[in-house]
């Protein structure tokens, strides 16, 4: 379906895209679909695969040059040319999985989520307000904050002698946040990057609809069918036409072309 390919091109293009990649049910195995997704096109890809792999394949991401918003899978990285941002809810799920575990974590983790929250909050205000972006007192303040919360986190979470799996999994919550501020706080220096990834989220509820009316895709075609036929329909209702028109031009042989 040549509008697969125009699909894939306009996200190429577009300045921020988002990415999720969710397991499914195929031929009695555990396989993916991966989605990239704007407010005006979304594309799904199937395959056996979750990572590198598959996302190469797929062959979006490998030619994208804006900002990817995702939830931190490590697939992702490779992809160097364009720009990350990280999922703020995601992160807060984390701190507050952490902050009510016992007091200890909770001194660390409540307040880095709290910021979190606020430079969401400092951005929506700007947004609302018709700016574009923060002012630089306000976003130095923002980020020094940021590094001593999470500096005072790693203080607090040095490495046990004895092995604690609970306390492995904080500190590594710790070093990403340290090791991709950047990515964290892209949302301050970019107010076009949302706080969260419910872009692509919600593109997938139809597709685990599909899964859990039926189980699961029966055979591999099956899956990769319904995920083109999917990319045209999302598309084509983010852009105001009718899901029945484009069924109706699809059959004919002449699939409506998304628009700009």
């Amino acid at each position: 379906m040549e509008t697969e390919l125009q699909i894939k091109r306009r996200l190429r293009r577009a300045a921020v895209i988002h990415a999720d990649e969710p397991g499914l049910r195929v031929d009695g195995g555990s396989h993916y679909v991966h989605v990239a997704s704007t407010p005006r096109r979304t594309h799904y890809g199937y395959d056996a695969h979750r990572g590198r792999i598959a996302i190469s394949e797929i062959n979006i991401l490998p030619r994208y040059r804006g900002t990817l918003v995702h939830d931190g899978w490590w697939a992702y990285s490779y992809y160097t040319d364009c720009r990350h941002a990280l999922s703020g809810a995601h992160l807060l799920r984390e701190l507050i999985y952490f902050s009510e575990m016992d007091e200890e974590r909770k001194g660390w983790a409540a307040p880095i989520g709290e910021l979190l929250l606020e430079m969401k909050r400092e951005v929506e205000q700007v947004k609302e307000a018709g700016g574009d972006r923060l002012s630089a007192d306000r976003l130095t303040e923002l980020r020094t904050s940021y590094e001593w919360l999470v500096e005072e986190g790693l203080k607090a979470n040095q490495p046990p002698e004895v092995p604690d799996p609970v306390g492995k999994q904080a500190r590594s919550l710790l070093l990403r946040l340290e090791r991709r501020k950047a990515e964290v706080l892209c949302l301050m220096t970019d107010l076009r990057v949302p706080f969260d990834n419910n872009q692509a989220e919600r593109e997938l509820r139809m597709i685990k609809l599909r899964q859990k009316m039926s189980g699961c895709f029966r055979t591999v075609e099956g899956a990769r069918q319904c995920c083109r036929i999917r990319s045209y329909l999302s598309t084509m209702r983010k852009q105001g036409r009718g899901a029945l028109k484009a069924l109706e031009r699809a059959c004919a042989g002449g699939p409506l072309k998304p628009t700009s």
